[in-house]
């Protein structure tokens, strides 16, 4: 009895490691998701601004 004991122990114990390991990568994944969305669209915004000015600066005429 006792060694069944220790075995669902052992096995309850592995279980919540593995949960809280796979919650922190997913965690870590939805920050860094975050991060390269936010640096794509401030490296767009930054290009669109300097085509805009680029073009707004040419003379046509």
């Amino acid at each position: 009895m006792k060694d069944l004991t220790r075995y669902y122990w052992i096995r309850y114990t592995a279980s919540r490691e593995r949960d809280h390991e796979r919650g922190e990568v997913s965690a870590t994944t939805v920050v860094m998701a975050a991060a390269l969305v936010a640096l794509a669209i401030s490296v767009g915004a930054i290009i669109s601004t300097r085509v805009r000015e680029k073009a707004n600066s040419l003379n046509l005429g």
